[in-house]
């Protein structure tokens, strides 16, 4: 006879793929951190988990490893597309930005900063 457990689930598909349940940590971001090299004590501080929590993440990622790592790579494979996109979005508004004059009220700071960014380099 098996026993049935009314436990809810430890980690749970929504929205933002596989999840902590109770949280709104993914696996992916567990699995960012070990890729890292980072220990499961120091992932645990650093997201807010309970030690149960990282076990059942851990435990998850090392019974469905492929799963998991498949999928793993398809979610750096889209974060990389999404920040791509607005990386060229956002460079022609910065491009733009940089070509209009500062406002009257602006061009003291305007001048310190530019100083600033000629010290460190940061200039063309």
């Amino acid at each position: 006879m098996t026993s049935v457990s009314n436990e809810q689930p430890a980690i749970t598909r929504t929205e933002r793929g596989l999840t902590i349940a109770g949280t709104r940590i993914t696996i992916y971001d567990v699995m960012d951190h070990l890729k890292a090299g980072w220990t499961p004590k120091l992932i645990r501080h650093w997201l807010p988990l309970t030690e149960e929590q990282l076990n059942a993440a851990l435990s998850f990622i090392d019974v469905n490893r492929t799963e998991v790592e498949a999928e793993y790579q398809t979610v750096l494979q889209e974060t990389q597309e999404i920040r791509e996109y607005w990386e060229d979005k956002n460079r022609e508004r910065l491009t733009q930005i940089a070509k209009l004059s500062p406002k009257p009220e602006q061009e003291e700071i305007h001048a310190k900063l530019q100083a600033w960014k000629a010290k460190l380099g940061l200039t063309p």
